[in-house]
């Protein structure tokens, strides 16, 4: 479906950094955030469905291995999904080799959006609840994982 003849399915990292700095100088860094995890989030439940998940109740770890094998290396490549926690009001997820992350340097304050967004609409998708995320840990600032925390809403 997303394929082209001669270039396939994929595009580089580059390229799509180019789209995210180019939305932060157009838009700011704010608006650009709120758009990428919106956009991340209509990606991760459309990738539910994709999945054959809608409607199942997979169990967190079931779904971390779901989501990387989708996303991962042997999917599209935006991210690693590690582990999937529950923590009662709020999940958290551990990824790494984060499309947002890549290339930029230790320290940058890059946040991983859309990533953070896809992860989150598959989530949000499959509980059938609404989750706040938030970037919490990042590799790029000394941590082992992107790590991002989704709040229960309501």
């Amino acid at each position: 479906m997303y394929e082209r003849e001669k270039l396939g399915g994929f595009i580089s990292i580059v390229c799509f950094k180019g789209v995210i700095t180019g939305m932060e100088e157009a838009l700011g860094e704010k608006a650009t955030a709120i758009a990428l995890i919106s956009a991340g989030r209509t990606r991760g439940k459309n990738l539910v469905t994709e999945l054959g998940l809608a409607g199942a109740n997979p169990s967190l770890e079931d779904l971390a291995s779901k989501l990387d094998h989708a996303l991962g290396e042997n999917g599209t490549r935006l991210c690693k999904v590690d582990k999937i926690e529950d923590h009662g009001d709020k999940i958290k997820v551990y990824t790494h080799e984060t499309v947002c992350s890549a290339g930029e340097p230790e320290g940058s304050p890059r946040k991983c959006t859309y990533s953070m967004g896809a992860v989150c609409g598959a989530i949000e998708t499959i509980q059938g609840k609404r989750y706040r995320p938030t970037h919490t840990e990042s590799v790029l600032r000394g941590g082992s994982h992107d790590v991002f925390e989704m709040m229960l809403i309501g």
